[in-house]
């Protein structure tokens, strides 16, 4: 971390500078060296040594580091100061300027009613105003009774000058949890663009297994009450790390491709892969035996540009894929459902992902890349009883609000209403859309259509199997993607390993209407 620069103290303003440097020194000593030998113990990193991590170094600019309780004789002179337990400041991560709020676990737990609330608030305040993203470590316990006595009553739980929503609509916000995150610190987690979680380490939830207990006479670990293993499930949190290296990395990383503002363009980086790459083995990615799955990830991999796809919410609602990737060195969003999980149906935690990931691109101007295989909405009492209906509702008002560039490259299936909602298509959106010979498409799949308007038919017949494929092969044939593409209801059907040429040619024209969009707005 970069440390102030040390000047001699000297001249008529002697004892006010050799007071600043001791005040200074004293910030830095965070909860006392007890407190944090304690605390590398465990494994983990301090506050100080995480934003380190974190950004360039050296480029880290601390702000309100004399914030805290002041120590005096009666005489009424400077003793010590015990820091507040919040580390803000201003830094660059891959050299771009972003804002950084660390709790420091050493004083207090990192408790967010402990701290001095108006100097974390600033710094989100000042990422607000100057646009730029700002990026939380959290590791808070939350509140705690014995306040009450150092404040002599209690108060409403309120933060009025905190812009935590006008900060969601203007910058990438990144939550990352280090460590028990409850109450106020789990809000600071999950309010986020983008949020990651160390395994076994860290946890985010409503209140700990204490409150619980009084609470619901519920006996309950803390790993099983909010670790990254609950939250597979709930999708509060996007992603989980195996250690805080790989944590902070995750952040590096998803940073890299957002803009610094909505008023802003995301970087775009060079890139040695050519846009003309054609991986030949792309012409049988999909089996022709239609029950076969195959793996999606690899055919990201590759058509983007090389080792640039970054998955967000890879164990949750895992029939979708969504993620962060580059073409000819834009950063895009990307979108691809996965036959490998519930056959790649629309489940109620994938029509959320999906919904999720669309906000993202379309506030942050990311062009979108759809690879559709998608048969259909999840069927059955579960679905049912799960709202996936109004799961996939929401992914098209989410569709219909995306102000994104968008191209799909129907890869299999596309049918009944989930597969409506390859993408935006209603008003002046383009429906930019390829697809692959192996593409197929209708309001209802061929196996399940046949059985349901012949069944009597099929049950009559004296081999019902055969006839049951007979009555296959024939539909089959009229489904061919060619006869669609006769009545141009598909714009082209490209060979497979033409996709990455065809992409990074739209990308190019993709940006030039982002950039358009934000023309007025502070483009930069």
């Amino acid at each position: 971390m970069s440390q102030w620069p040390v000047f001699e103290p000297s001249g008529e303003w002697q004892s006010e500078l050799a007071e600043l440097q001791l005040r200074r020194a004293q910030a830095r000593t965070m909860g006392g060296a007890e407190a944090l030998a304690r605390f590398k113990a465990s494994g983990r990193l301090n506050a100080r040594e995480r934003i380190d991590h974190l950004m360039d170094a050296g480029s880290f600019r601390e702000l309100g580091a004399l914030a805290g309780k002041g120590h005096y004789s009666r005489e009424g002179a400077f003793e010590r100061m015990d820091p507040t337990n919040a580390i803000v400041g201003v830094g660059r991560v891959q050299g771009r300027k972003v804002a950084v709020h660390a709790d420091d676990f050493t004083i207090r737990a990192g408790s967010s009613e402990a701290s001095i609330a108006d100097k974390w608030i600033y710094i989100e305040r000042m990422a607000h105003q100057l646009r730029m993203p700002l990026v939380r470590l959290v590791d808070s316990a939350g509140g705690s009774v014995k306040l009450l006595m150092q404040i002599g009553g209690t108060k409403i739980p309120e933060y009025p000058s905190w812009p935590a929503n006008e900060l969601l609509q203007t910058v990438p916000v990144v939550g990352v949890a280090l460590g028990a995150c409850a109450g106020q610190g789990a809000v600071k987690v999950l309010s986020s663009h983008f949020s990651v979680m160390v395994r076994e380490q860290s946890q985010v939830m409503a209140a700990g297994p204490h409150v619980v207990r009084q609470a619901y006479a519920q006996e309950v670990d803390k790993n099983d009450l909010g670790g990254h293993r609950v939250h597979r499930k709930s999708a509060l949190v996007h992603n989980e790390a195996e250690d805080e290296a790989d944590a902070l990395a995750q952040v590096q990383r998803f940073l890299s491709y957002m803009p610094r503002s909505v008023h802003h363009l995301a970087p775009v980086l060079p890139t040695p892969d050519s846009p003309t790459r054609a991986d030949d083995w792309l012409k049988d990615a999909i089996p022709r035996e239609r029950r076969k799955i195959y793996d999606p990830r690899k055919i990201l991999a590759s058509v983007m540009d090389l080792d640039s796809v970054f998955e967000i919410g890879r164990y949750q609602g895992g029939s979708v894929i969504t993620a962060l990737a580059r073409l000819n060195g834009v950063p895009v969003g990307v979108i691809a459902n996965d036959p490998k999980v519930q056959g790649g149906a629309m489940t109620v935690q994938a029509a959320y992902k999906m919904e999720r990931h669309v906000k993202l691109c379309s506030l942050f101007g990311l062009p979108v890349v759809n690879f559709v295989d998608q048969p259909g909405n999840q069927t059955g009492l579960e679905a049912e009883l799960g709202g996936t209906l109004l799961g996939a509702l929401r992914v098209g008002e989410a569709l219909n609000a995306c102000r994104s560039p968008w191209v799909s490259i129907l890869v299999r299936r596309c049918f009944g209403m989930a597969g409506a909602l390859h993408a935006p298509k209603y008003g002046e959106a383009l429906n930019l859309r390829y697809a692959w010979p192996s593409a197929r498409w209708g309001s209802i799949p061929i196996e399940g259509g046949v059985m349901a308007a012949h069944k009597t038919e099929i049950d009559a017949a004296p081999d019902p199997a055969a006839k049951r494929a007979e009555l296959e092969a024939f539909y089959l044939n009229m489904t061919s993607p060619f006869r669609t593409a006769e009545k141009f209801g598909i714009l082209d059907i490209i060979d497979p390993r033409e996709t990455r040429a065809i992409l990074c040619d739209w990308v190019e024209d993709a940006r030039e209407l982002v950039k358009l969009g934000r023309v007025g707005e502070g483009v930069g």
